[in-house]
């Protein structure tokens, strides 16, 4: 008989029948943790399930991408280790390679329960002590949290549970169960430093240094290829990079496979001029959080080496100091190690003559007069930020990688208008994921970048921009610069409260706007707009990941609009809606399985439509009925009629069911008169759940500070108790436009939500071009907002009755449709439509 595993209990004794199943089927009623690591089988079987709760999803790069193991994404390139308990013990185990699109999708994520019917028990063949439980089959909850969960505090009480034979996997946590690799990377991009092995900033102990021989910078710059330096160099770090990781898959040379493969530049100064600096490999885990800006550098054993050329350098023309291009300082760990301290400030002689460091900060009145590409910096008071999304690093032949960003509106005083901040994660996650309304905020080194046609400039980061806010502003070298100083005496004369009730967090938002004349191909801001086929759109939404935005233009026609009333959410389903959209529809039910996401949410055939009564349809704006039963997901087809379609066009080309007067919010509907011919040739309706929750900004509260920074952030790799907090009731969904688009070609058809700019309280009317149009629908879609734009408190806006009047200047009109993609986790697919271009 086998004993029991390391640290199991020994009620596990009177399970040992479970050892005598040579198949490896674990009966029903042995469902712990416990019993599944007591089997002798390697390969368990399990019909209802271990149902255990995720604490800890951790991620590393994979040795190897085996493109033939269907089902996974072959540009997937990472692992997976999760961390799991259910309640008594925890274990870690690795994510079987199908599983991998759970979390692409965060379906599964910390805090959610899961059910491990299927896994696998795998020794490392040349290490003693050393294995995995590799799990390949699991049942998701639909996302809810584990009751596993309530009540529990400390997840160091629980016991780790190891199965003989793989005693040393539970020594270390934030070591990789595959022993290829050394550390874990963040959850959601490979900039942020993740894992303790990155040490805290050093303490400065009081050196005594011996300065009377040491070498300018200037005189590294006539060195000949690349040469040991000899005396010591005494400078100040007066730029500093985010991360770069570097590491590459199928590297079998073991000798050019680096544990920590980490690169980070610095910009360094001494009386001679400025000089780069990188940082390799090992020496970013020990020094990156130590070298900040404005510290001072004692250097020993570096290596100068001819200037890798093929990267980007802040600007540092203020700096008024000579700045030397064609070397490098280079510190390593390998050969001879690299030795280096951080003097504290205390100790700093005048006589050493380091030079401080500069800034340059831009008013936001100043902005529009900068030159694009120009370097600012700049400090505001936060009055919104968006949700952080992701796109993907476009052109890198290595592993695929993601860019986490978040867009900010900070005002300075200088101007009513904000700065527009595009954000990107800069090696912060800590501050980055903090930054939230009436708080201080500094970003470095910003470039310009352009609006589009008579849109305001924006502000992007660049690979040396560092952010500072409230409660990291202390011995920051900035805050004695005059700007700065305007700028509290600015915020001391602000109303808190009149304040707070204008700021905002999260929702949907993407700048600069569409231009108003649509050139191919084209570049908005850092997402370009690809212009794809409609019978594309399928595959585009199916390879979302979690966060990721895309911006996407497609051809066509608007063959539906139906304006969906404000707070109906609790009456309409998102199914529902999604019917209603498409009423009257033919199509067959394909069911899916439940283990594979969903087209945009789901795909749905519609069912309501009856015959319009006489003497009613003599308006392009008609009602109809919500449907009383909903169909199976599934995708629309041609081939088959819907027994319940029996409703028939009118001449103005609209359709109508019979209304009730008793329901109220029947919902105004315009149709083309040609879609019930074009719809019985769609094969494909990709169906969307309309405006979501998600996709509107919330009021920010400091009681809920907490719950809304998670709410409008990325999941963290691990869960803690206090992620319990939730945030408070559905904010009030404005009314918006359910838009029908039909591809060019009549065969695939795509639901979009048209949201628009209704007030100029609203974080996305700023940088609108503000034109009047006439408010027809055509010209509503063109711009993005109703005229006249003004105070949200006393609106002056047509109604949605008096737009949709209109809706015929949209018969058979050719459009090309901007639309925004952005996955928001699980089935869930926001779907928005930004922009249309009529095309002649």
């Amino acid at each position: 008989m086998e004993s029991a595993p390391a640290g199991a209990a020994s009620s596990v004794s009177t399970n040992r029948n479970i050892n005598n199943r040579v198949s490896g089927n674990v009966p029903a009623s042995k469902t712990t943790l416990e019993q599944l690591f007591s089997t002798r089988s390697l390969k368990v079987t399990l019909e209802d399930g271990v149902p255990v709760a995720v604490i800890a999803v951790q991620r590393y790069l994979s040795d190897k991408v085996f493109c033939t193991d269907q089902p996974h994404d072959p540009h997937d390139s990472y692992t997976y280790d999760l961390t799991v308990t259910d309640g008594v013990w925890r274990t870690r185990g690795v994510l079987h390679r199908s599983l991998n699109r759970l979390v692409h999708k965060n379906t599964l994520r910390p805090g959610v329960e899961i059910r491990i019917t299927g896994c696998s028990f795998v020794y490392n063949e040349q290490r003693l002590g050393q294995g995995y439980i590799c799990i390949e089959k699991v049942q998701c909850a639909a996302g809810a949290r584990s009751p596993v969960l309530d009540g529990l505090k400390d997840l160091g009480c629980l016991s780790v549970l190891t199965k003989h034979g793989m005693e040393n996997v539970g020594v270390r946590d934030d070591f990789p169960l595959k022993m290829s690799s050394k550390h874990y990377l963040p959850l959601w991009n490979n900039e942020d430093p993740e894992g303790e092995q990155w040490l805290p900033q050093r303490a400065t102990p009081n050196l005594v240094l011996d300065v009377s021989r040491i070498t300018l910078l200037c005189d590294l710059e006539s060195s000949l290829g690349n040469a040991r330096g000899g005396q010591p160099l005494l400078v100040r770090v007066i730029h500093k990079s985010r991360l770069r990781y570097y590491g590459k898959c199928d590297i079998t040379d073991a000798k050019k496979k680096v544990d920590y493969p980490y690169q980070a530049y610095f910009e360094v100064a001494d009386q001679s001029g400025a000089m780069s600096l990188v940082l390799w490999s090992e020496l970013c885990l020990d020094w990156y959080h130590s070298l900040h800006v404005g510290a001072v550098l004692y250097i020993h054993n570096y290596t100068v080496r001819d200037s890798y050329t093929n990267r980007s350098r802040p600007q540092m023309e203020h700096h008024c100091l000579r700045v030397f291009r064609s070397k490098e300082i280079s510190l390593n760990r390998r050969n001879t190690a690299s030795v280096l301290s951080v003097v504290p400030q205390k100790n700093l002689p005048v006589q050493w003559g380091l030079p401080d460091v500069a800034y340059k900060f831009t008013c936001r009145s100043e902005l529009e007069n900068l030159a694009d590409n120009t370097a600012c910096d700049v400090i505001g008071l936060v009055t919104f930020v968006g949700r952080v999304q992701r796109i993907r690093c476009q052109g890198d032949k290595g592993p695929e990688k993601f860019w986490t960003y978040r867009w900010v509106h900070a005002l300075d005083g200088s101007s009513p208008r904000p700065f527009i901040l595009e954000v990107f994660s800069s090696s912060q996650p800590d501050v980055f994921h903090a930054i939230c309304p009436m708080t201080y905020l500094v970003c470095t080194q910003m470039r310009v970048c352009p609006g589009v046609g008579s849109s305001a400039p924006f502000l992007t980061s660049s690979c040396e921009t560092q952010i500072f806010i409230t409660g990291s502003h202390r011995g920051q070298p900035y805050v004695c610069d005059p700007r700065v100083k305007d700028f509290i005496r600015w915020t001391k004369t602000l109303e808190d409260k009149a304040f707070l009730d204008k700021t905002l967090v999260g929702g949907h938002y993407c700048y600069p706007p569409a231009p108003p004349v649509f050139t191919q191909p084209l570049q908005n801001g850092s997402v370009p707009v690809v212009l794809v086929a409609a019978c594309d759109l399928k595959r585009e939404l199916e390879t979302l990941r979690y966060r990721e935005h895309k911006r996407l233009a497609v051809q066509g026609l608007i063959a539906v609009v139906r304006y969906v009333q404000p707070n109906r959410d609790a009456e309409l389903s998102c199914g529902e809606a999604a019917d209603e959209a498409s009423a009257r529809t033919s199509g067959t039910s394909t069911a899916r399985s439940a283990s594979e996401h969903r087209d945009v949410g789901h795909t749905k055939n519609g069912t309501t439509g009856q015959t319009a009564p006489s003497g009613v349809a003599t308006s392009p704006i008609t009602r109809t009925t919500v449907p009383k039963k909903r169909r199976a997901p599934g995708s629309m087809s041609g081939s088959e009629s819907d027994p319940l379609d029996t409703g028939s066009t009118s001449e103005e080309g609209s359709v109508e069911s019979n209304p009730d007067p008793a329901e109220p919010n029947q919902p105004l509907r315009w149709e083309s008169r040609d879609w019930w011919r074009q719809r019985q040739q769609v094969s494909t309706h990709l169906c969307g759940d309309g405006l979501q929750q998600d996709s509107l900004a919330r009021g920010f509260s400091f009681e809920e500070k907490s719950p809304l920074l998670r709410w409008s952030g990325l999941p963290s790799s691990h869960w803690t108790p206090d992620q319990c907090d939730q945030i408070g009731p559905p904010v009030a969904r404005p009314g918006y436009y359910h838009t029908t688009i039909l591809g060019i070609n009549q065969q695939v058809a795509l639901d979009a939500a048209f949201c628009p700019v209704t007030s100029s309280g609203d974080p996305r009317a700023e940088g609108l071009p503000l034109d009047p149009h006439g408010n027809s629908l055509l010209s509503c879609l063109s711009a993005g907002f109703l005229c006249p734009l003004g105070d949200p408190a006393t609106p002056d806006l047509p109604s949605p009755e008096e737009v949709l009047e209109t809706a015929g200047e949209l018969e058979g009109a050719h459009l090309l449709c901007v639309l925004d993609l952005c996955h928001l986790g699980a089935d869930r697919v926001e779907v928005l439509l930004h922009k249309v271009y009529p095309v002649t």
